[in-house]
């Protein structure tokens, strides 16, 4: 049997964006009507696929799904461990991994949570990243943490401008997004100075959702995808991993102490395709709070700390117009918070030219997993395969 030369994603599906712990669905409901959408899409069967992969502690793994989906051949089910968010494009990365060592077939990547059933605050969140050794600092929530990486990010010479920049574009995209739970928010300069900070310096605004959602995206060999679809989006490059021997274990001790963990899996990234910075027409941006995705930039190669301010910009960051359009349904910010699936959908729906907030002419898209996570990952979509 012929190894695939290539991935291609063929459909996705995502639910409603439900405020935390409100959804009127169990979460595995959640996941099926995901995947259910994302079969239709890709004109298959949900029987045919035969790999499962999530990521960020998900309790629906593969052999559950198996019975209500009437699957086939259960041939792939894969977890990624550690980094939360940061595992969003390693899920892609193991799907690819899957498909082209002929593991699988067809493989759904996919997150789900509901907090009625997962508890993930309390349990995944509060007790399980954030252990004794932070609670005996009296730090016990992400926004603690991520607020004094965010105030060294500042001290380092990136202008508060380009947090709030993140934020109003993401908005922006949201107010013309549907679905999306903050279409409703005009996001002003004014409105985002005047509200509360939640942990110096994060204010409400810079601060991601919570949500019961579920999101899928199925992926199969090239050559399959362009017998499924007149729109195949082809996954040009996937990478995840972390920094070096000062991260993973080492909580709030990682050098440089502002890096996003990113460096290594983009620089793999690019490599692997050749491509660059340059070549990217939109970044859908994993943004729990607005100061890692800016390490996350720097790291990607987009911008440096020095010209941050130049280039992260409000004009520069909204499509169509922006040279740099970020988070094009609202992203985590004000689509809704699902841990960085909705991204890699809203990624593969933008390429497919049915986003919301279109990108002239886009052909290339980065998604952008988890940047201050002990782990993290990329992975690079195209309208075309490489080559």
């Amino acid at each position: 049997m012929k190894r695939p030369t290539g991935v291609a994603a063929v459909g996705y599906g995502a639910t409603p964006y439900y405020r935390r712990g409100q959804s009127p669905h169990a979460e595995r409901k959640l996941l099926l009507m995901a995947i259910d959408e994302a079969a239709t899409m890709a004109g298959i069967d949900a029987a045919e696929i035969d790999g499962f992969v999530s990521y960020g502690a998900d309790l629906e793994d593969g052999p559950r799904l198996t019975g209500p989906l009437g699957t086939k051949e259960l041939r792939w089910s894969s977890l990624v461990w550690g980094g939360g968010g940061g595992g969003s494009s390693a899920a892609i990365a193991q799907a690819e991994a899957a498909i082209l060592s002929g593991q699988a077939e067809t493989v759904v990547v996919y997150r789900a949570t509901a907090e009625s059933t997962s508890g993930r605050l309390s349990s995944a969140v509060i007790q399980g990243v954030f252990g004794i050794q932070y609670r005996a600092h009296g730090i016990d929530s992400p926004a603690q943490a991520l607020g004094l990486r965010t105030q060294r990010i500042l001290a380092n010479g990136v202008p508060p401008s380009a947090l709030r920049a993140i934020a109003r574009a993401s908005y922006f995209h949201a107010g013309n997004t549907p679905h999306a739970v903050g279409r409703d928010v005009d996001l002003t300069d004014e409105l985002y100075e005047g509200s509360r900070r939640i942990v110096d310096p994060i204010r409400l605004y810079d601060s991601s959702r919570e949500n019961d959602a579920a999101a899928a995206i199925i992926f199969t060999s090239a050559e399959r995808a362009a017998d499924l679809t007149e729109k195949p989006i082809h996954l040009l490059a996937s990478a995840y991993g972390a920094q070096g021997p000062r991260w993973g274990e080492l909580d709030e001790n990682h050098e440089p102490y502002t890096a996003s963990s990113q460096a290594s899996a983009a620089r793999r990234m690019w490599d692997r395709t050749g491509l660059g910075p340059d070549d990217v027409d939109a970044v859908q941006l994993y943004v729990n709070f607005t100061g890692p995705p800016v390490s996350a930039l720097v790291d990607l190669g987009f911008c440096t700390v020095e010209d941050a301010g130049e280039v992260l910009t409000y004009e520069n960051l909204v499509a169509p117009t922006g040279a740099l359009p970020i988070n094009t349904s609202g992203g985590d910010l004000a689509e809704g918070f699902l841990h960085g699936m909705g991204n890699a959908v809203e990624a593969v729906r933008l390429l497919r030219g049915e986003s919301y907030n279109p990108v002239p002419d886009a052909k290339v898209c980065l998604v952008s997993g988890g940047p201050i996570s002990e782990l993290s990952s990329v992975s690079l979509f195209g309208t075309e395969p490489l080559g």
